[in-house]
């Protein structure tokens, strides 16, 4: 049930890399609390199964397929946001790219390339377009998921920690030049998350160790447990909260 501090009522957020995982559990956190979603993804069929249960429980959502790996996606993206809402008040950049895991000094080109065409270049064009709407309807509120890997480069997941790092230091500077547009920009920095995504560490039980014991709680987190955390920066209640980069480590908002 929407509270007066966390109300989204007549808001329209896109969430992307929304079809499962993290970035599905903030997409149905904010259209119950009345935010109008466009669930967005690389594939439709996964954008549309998330929007539908989002109406399914009487809430409000589209399902829109995005790469944001791809500018001309963006572009297409932006242009049916202008033409048919022809405003946007919140943007979660939650889409990411993790092609490799192993050795550093083995990474080729191909998973350079994708990492950052996804994680960096992505997530500053996004962040670009939805800027412009934002600062022309009056302000809004963007949110990058980076990842604890931005602070301590994860074991065999060099590009990815690179990448996740460029992100902190990116919202940082979206933070610094658009607050005058009435532009909040934040980070969340997840911990070990048990997503699809995540699923290197999960199945290999040395790696998951290794993890856990450099978390406060001993744990792993859930999807869940990150979205709480995005509807506080993206509503009224985090009004003065721009240019942070909030830590969720194992369930632990540090």
């Amino acid at each position: 049930m929407s509270t007066d501090m966390f109300n989204l009522s007549g808001k329209i957020a896109i969430v992307t890399g929304a079809s499962r995982g993290i970035g599905e559990e903030i997409a149905k956190l904010l259209a119950e609390q009345g935010a109008h979603v466009i669930v967005s993804s690389r594939k439709i069929d996964g954008c549309q199964e998330v929007a539908d249960k989002i109406i399914a429980a009487g809430n409000s959502a589209e399902a829109f397929a995005c790469h944001v790996g791809d500018m001309d996606n963006i572009t297409a993206l932006f242009d049916y946001v202008k033409s048919k809402h022809g405003t946007l008040d919140i943007l979660v950049n939650n889409a990411a790219a993790n092609p490799y895991f192993g050795d550093i000094l083995d990474t080729d080109l191909g998973a350079y390339n994708k990492t950052v065409d996804v994680n960096v270049r992505g997530y500053f064009f996004m962040s670009v377009e939805a800027g412009k709407i934002m600062r022309d309807t009056g302000g809004g509120s963007i949110v990058n998921t980076a990842s604890i890997n931005a602070l301590q480069p994860g074991f065999l997941q060099g590009i990815y920690s690179i990448t996740k790092a460029a992100v902190v230091n990116m919202t940082k500077s979206f933070a610094k030049e658009c607050a005058r547009h009435n532009i909040r920009c934040n980070a969340l920095l997840p911990g070990l998350t048990k997503t699809k995504f995540a699923s290197a560490l999960f199945t290999n039980d040395d790696m998951y160790k290794m993890a856990v014991e450099n978390i406060p709680m001993q744990r792993h987190a859930e999807p869940q447990e990150m979205a709480g955390t995005v509807l506080y920066l993206v509503s009224d209640a985090s009004s003065y909260t721009t240019g942070e980069c909030i830590v969720v480590d194992g369930g632990i908002t540090i």
